[in-house]
């Protein structure tokens, strides 16, 4: 995809501006092929009405030397609420074919105004062609960036200036020459798809607001209050090797069914949401009231209540727990807390943090950890693993699965064909097709429905716009 080469060229991509303005737009510098150095406008809300008003609004452009220039759009571009400064970035832009590294992090911390990170720090990591996914919350913030390690580490950089949020934890993974050049643009397949490539794309990195980092629906857990104790990687075979350790593993089954520790338990959940539900279930614990002692129901007399607490206790082991790189863990962790549990422990840094330090003669995994990009999958050593993704359910599939007869490319696999409609399959190859047609999902058909065919007398030229646009 070509980036905008001036501003002039980026602000006709967003709105019709009038010719005096054109004028003035294109004698301003933009030192970025994709934004100006200190661009603060944020994402605008479009409310042009048929005949706009001549109204108009101003905005602030930096140059190269930092000197202000102003300029007027039209009132369609409309921002309400304060910005956040973006920093400086790198003196030089990146090299085009300078190593990548992805970066997984996370932390729960206060933070209630998240909001306003959001805008600069998506622009920070689109001039630094940094991609991936980022979510913002009261609870914290959560993420997985790729690309060079100079861009990456201005973006931890930026968001850790707030002091709540010092102290990410950060796992970091290697990246392979197919990532490398679908990050560098230079993939034989459509530059412009950017669903399965994400978050490998330099162009394309989200930023979302949700109500939490990781989606539990309990705002009462909280591990900023209380966690488990973290075991290191070097220190967990002792730990699950031990008969009074229940181990847990915290991920959902279509997580667990490529791999898992040696022994672990699997609650089989489909979501994080199911976990609270698994854990009285599987523990038969009473809620508790204060976090501290379960709660007795029997009746009042001291000798019911002493039995009751010892039928409990029977029922809380020492637990050990791990995830895919800790996150969920930490609520996973607080919750057993909060139920009455003494012991609790989890793995720092995940399963990731394992096969990257432990050797693999050494190794209790077994199996291939699944991961949240086009990766899929990785072994030891972080090296990417064997399996694909069924883009009709976003769950794992082997070679084997690939040859089933319910195996269909971007449509279904033997884990969904039977869970999914004739309709939904009917939409899911509609999909396939706009993405192998035109590289993106949408297109020119993008809000019409899917058709089995068209008919060749209403074939449309692929360079024509639908009316839907």
């Amino acid at each position: 995809m070509e980036a905008y080469p001036n501003a002039a060229s980026m602000l006709r991509s967003r709105t019709i501006i009038p010719p005096p303005l054109l004028a003035l737009t294109a004698r301003l510098p933009s030192p970025s092929p994709l934004l100006p150095p200190s661009f603060t406008l944020s994402e605008p809300t479009l409310s042009c009405s048929a005949t706009p008003k001549p109204s108009l609004r101003s905005f602030s452009l930096f140059s190269n030397s930092h000197a202000l220039q102003t300029m007027t759009l039209s009132k369609c571009f409309s921002h309400i609420g304060p910005t956040v400064p973006i920093p400086d970035p790198p003196r030089s832009e990146p090299e085009p074919d300078s190593p990548l590294v992805v970066v997984s992090f996370y932390k729960f911390a206060d933070f209630p105004d998240h909001a306003l990170m959001r805008n600069p720090l998506k622009q920070l990591c689109q001039r630094l062609r940094v991609s991936g996914g980022i979510i913002l919350a009261p609870e914290g913030i959560n993420g997985s960036i790729c690309g060079t390690r100079e861009s990456v580490e201005a973006v931890l950089a930026f968001v850790e200036g707030d002091d709540r949020l010092k102290g990410l934890r950060r796992v970091e993974s290697p990246v392979g020459p197919e990532e490398e050049a679908i990050h560098h643009g230079h993939s034989a397949a459509s530059p412009l798809a950017a669903g399965e490539d994400a978050p490998f794309r330099w162009d394309h990195v989200r930023v979302k607001l949700k109500k939490e980092i990781v989606t539990l629906g309990m705002p009462t857990v909280s591990p900023i209050e209380r966690v488990g104790k973290y075991v290191g990687p070097e220190d967990w075979n002792a730990l699950i090797n031990d008969p009074d350790t229940v181990v847990i593993d915290v991920r959902n089954n279509y997580e667990t069914r490529i791999g898992k520790f040696k022994g672990a338990v699997d609650p089989c959940t489909t979501s994080f949401r199911e976990f609270p539900s698994w854990v009285e279930e599987h523990f038969q614990l009473s809620k508790t009231d204060d976090g501290e002692n379960p709660k007795v129901e029997a009746n009042n007399s001291v000798q019911s209540a002493d039995k009751e607490m010892e039928n409990q206790k029977q029922h809380m082991p020492r637990v050990a727990m791990y995830c895919t790189g800790g996150i969920r863990c930490e609520k996973a962790t607080s919750l057993l807390l909060s139920k009455g549990f003494r012991e609790v422990y989890h793995l720092e840094g995940g399963i990731l943090k394992y096969l990257e330090d432990v050797p693999e003669t050494e190794s209790l995994w077994e199996g291939e950890c699944f991961v949240f990009d086009k990766r899929v999958s990785v072994e030891h050593g972080l090296v990417p693993g064997n399996f694909k993704l069924c883009y009709g359910c976003k769950q794992p599939v082997s070679d084997a699965d690939m040859e089933a007869p319910e195996f269909e490319y971007g449509v279904s696999c033997p884990h969904c064909f039977a869970l999914k409609s004739d309709e939904e399959k009917e939409r899911a190859r509609a999909r396939q097709r706009q993405f192998e047609r035109w590289g993106i999902i949408g297109g020119p058909d993008k809000g019409r429905r899917p058709t089995t065919q068209e008919p060749e007398s209403v074939s449309r030229n692929p360079n024509q716009l639908s009316r839907s646009i």
